[in-house]
């Protein structure tokens, strides 16, 4: 990336179920729900949002290998998206299984993301 202009930061958390992805699209959402960029455009090459370049940082607990990427792409509107997996996030216990929720274990997944816009 030529030009960083913003870091965005988000943690996502998936309850029970134990999916990597949904903490993972749950802690973009976090990171990129929460402001506007609306001058951006004006800065970009060709004024386009084309041009924009997105960094995903992800840094996730464990099965690094089931983070699907079209779902991480899927949440970001605009831009050449990117994607980097880091060892990180936490597990921790919900103290409770809920089969019914689809838990195989009682596993809390928490996802950390930097979501990185430029150009």
């Amino acid at each position: 990336m030529e030009k960083l202009f913003f870091v965005q930061l988000g943690m996502g958390v998936d309850l029970h179920g134990q999916d990597v992805n949904v903490a993972a699209v749950r802690a973009i959402e976090n990171a990129i729900h929460h402001n506007s960029m609306p001058g951006l455009r004006s800065v970009l090459p060709g004024n386009s949002l084309e041009n924009m370049r997105v960094h995903v940082r992800l840094a996730v607990p464990c099965d690094k290998e089931k983070i699907d990427e079209e779902k991480i792409r899927k949440v970001l509107p605009f831009g050449k998206v990117t994607i980097e997996i880091a060892d990180g996030g936490m597990l921790t216990t919900s103290g409770v299984v809920l089969p019914e929720k689809g838990d195989r274990n009682d596993l809390i997944y928490v996802v950390n993301a930097a979501v990185e816009v430029g150009y």
